[in-house]
């Protein structure tokens, strides 16, 4: 079973995907950005905040989408793959940027992607309160730099996103207790097995 974990930054899926890998010793932990070794490179570049293009920006996460799916989660689908974030982040920040159609947008995460998408995405949906004040507690990388407002535009888009692909959605308030969040999707992924 192929899962993600969702979420703008800040919002807890890299405390989350720990406790999970604690839970679920056997899962393949993996993420998007990065998880390849082109993909480090690609994720290196678009947060040094140095890309200029929305489209560039755009045909470099389908670059890593496509080394990821090749070289992490399709051999591995026998097994429970847990990947923080996935092709609904880029379907999500692609509309936010608005610079490339949404059938464009679709199309290319297909081709990316071969249509294999996760079973089941959860999203930690942050309010903007919660938000702001988790922003002021760290530096901001070139995406955070972005903004408030550019981040609940990439939360509602993600909903949106998980919508268009037709993958299942399980909503999460981020500012439940971590322990709350944890055994939510526990729950959610033994019903599911």
């Amino acid at each position: 079973m192929y899962i993600a974990i969702e979420g703008i930054d800040t919002a807890g899926k890299s405390t989350q995907i720990d406790r999970l890998s604690e839970a679920f010793p056997d899962a393949v932990i993996t993420k998007e950005p990065g998880a390849t070794k082109i993909g480090k490179q690609i994720r290196d570049i678009v947060l040094s905040g140095e890309v200029q293009s929305a489209k560039a920006e755009f045909l470099l996460f389908l670059a890593d989408r496509a080394e990821h799916m090749q070289e992490v989660v399709r051999p591995n689908l026998d097994k429970l793959v847990i990947s923080d974030r996935s092709v609904v982040s880029g379907v999500a920040y692609a509309m936010v940027q608005e610079s490339i159609s949404q059938t464009a947008i679709l199309h290319l995460n297909r081709f990316a992607t071969d249509g294999q998408y996760p079973q089941i995405l959860f999203l930690l949906k942050l309010s903007e309160k919660e938000l702001s004040f988790r922003l002021s507690q760290k530096e901001l990388d070139g995406i955070e730099a972005r903004g408030i407002s550019y981040l609940l535009g990439i939360q509602d888009a993600l909903i949106e996103a998980a919508k268009l692909l037709e993958i299942k959605l399980v909503i999460i308030d981020a500012s439940d207790p971590i322990e709350k969040i944890t055994q939510e999707i526990i729950n959610k992924i033994k019903d599911t097995k």
